[in-house]
């Protein structure tokens, strides 16, 4: 008796991981992007498989209001009330739903090479970047190559 009381226990146990996993829900977020753009369909493949559920809309321009034109990039996403500009880490993005700071949103300027969606053989090291509506910019988070 104790032996199936164990065993139905663990059972239990196994489906409520197997629930959690298969019921996890993922976090939506509409992307901005050009339709010519190989770079933005990369680094939304890294933020899929990041537990991101990607809206794409496609448009000729993508220079959005909500992001300082000199701290653009070539994507433009919005995730409830943030903005989230450039090939920035999936990491990063977690961060800021988590710890919630009152800011815009974030940047990642220009498109370095080794940030996600910018594959090559030179990585760099970056820095992304914290924004609010007053034009303070603050480094978030620094990545190295």
């Amino acid at each position: 008796m104790r032996l199936s009381i164990i065993i139905v226990g663990l059972a239990l146990v196994g489906l409520g991981t197997v629930l959690t996993v298969f019921g996890a829900q993922e976090t939506p977020m509409e992307v901005y992007k050009t339709p010519y753009c190989g770079c933005c369909d990369i680094w939304m493949s890294h933020m899929e498989k990041n537990g991101f559920a990607i809206q794409m809309i496609d448009l000729p321009d993508t220079t959005r209001d909500s992001v300082p034109s000199h701290l653009a990039s070539c994507h433009t996403a919005y995730l409830g009330d943030y903005v989230v500009e450039g090939h920035i880490p999936a990491k990063d993005i977690r961060r800021l739903l988590k710890e919630q700071p009152e800011i815009s949103g974030l940047v990642l300027p220009g498109m370095p090479e080794g940030s996600p969606g910018m594959p090559g053989p030179n990585p760099v090291a970056y820095d992304v970047l914290s924004f609010n509506s007053k034009g303070e910019v603050n480094v978030f988070a620094s990545h190295e190559p």
